[in-house]
C-alpha cells in the first residue's frame, strides 16, 4: 500500500466520484519517450511497467528506463488534510469546520503530508499507467480529473489554473502548465479497506 497526495479540492472530487485520474510529474523530465510512452517490462521487476525513453546526459542522448511510482493494481492510500481530537480523525474536505467550532472543539489542521496511514479513509486501485505530455487535455480527460468549470471557463483553461497551484512558484518554468511536461496518467478505481 502506498501514500498519495491530494489537496482538499480533489479530495473533495474523489468522494464525490468525479475524479477517477491523477497526472504526477515525471522525475526528472526526460527529452521525449518513444512511442508515446513505449511501455516495456521493467528489467528490475518483470511485473511491473516500465517506460523507454531519451534524456540527455553530459551532453549526449541516452536511452533510459523510467518506471512509474504507481503500478497497475497497486493500492494507494490518499492523504489528505486532517486532525486527530480523542483518537477520532476529522478532514477538511468534509467542509465541517463550524460544527467543530460549534462542539468547542479546538482544532488545527495538519498537512496532508503527515497523515499516517491509520487515519486514511480513502483507498485507490490502480487500473492504469500511462506517460504523456500534459497538454493538450481533452475535456473528457479534465472532467476524469474532477474538473468543474463555470460557463465562461473551458475545462482545460480551468485544469491548467488548478494544475499550476500544486506546483511551487519556483517550479512552474519546469513543471507548470506552460512548461508541457511529461507526466505519469494514473487511473484509478476506489476500493473499500
Amino acid at each position: 500500500m502506498k501514500p498519495i497526495l491530494f489537496n482538499t479540492e480533489m479530495v473533495r472530487a474523489i468522494l464525490e466520484g468525479r475524479k477517477t485520474v491523477t497526472r504526477r510529474v515525471v522525475k526528472p523530465q526526460p527529452t521525449f519517450f518513444y512511442t508515446y510512452g513505449g511501455r516495456i517490462p521493467d528489467p528490475d521487476n518483470p511485473d511491473n511497467i516500465a517506460f523507454l525513453a531519451m534524456s540527455e546526459k553530459n551532453g549526449k542522448d541516452t536511452e533510459e528506463i523510467f518506471v512509474s511510482p504507481y503500478q497497475t493494481g497497486d493500492i494507494l492510500y490518499a492523504r489528505e488534510t486532517f486532525f486527530e481530537h480523542k483518537n477520532h480523525f476529522y478532514y477538511k474536505a468534509d467542509g465541517k469546520h463550524e460544527v467543530l467550532a460549534m462542539l468547542g472543539i479546538t482544532f488545527k489542521w495538519r498537512p496532508s503530508i503527515h497523515m499516517p496511514r491509520k487515519a486514511a479513509r480513502i483507498f485507490l486501485r490502480v487500473t492504469d499507467v500511462r506517460v504523456e505530455r500534459l497538454r493538450p487535455i481533452s475535456d473528457a480527460a479534465c472532467m476524469a480529473e474532477g474538473i468543474t468549470c463555470a460557463w465562461n471557463v473551458d475545462l482545460p483553461d480551468a485544469f491548467a489554473e488548478v494544475w499550476d497551484r500544486t506546483i511551487k512558484p519556483a517550479d512552474r518554468p519546469f513543471y507548470g502548465w506552460e512548461a508541457n511536461p511529461w507526466v505519469w496518467v494514473i487511473e484509478f478505481e476506489r476500493c473499500i479497506q
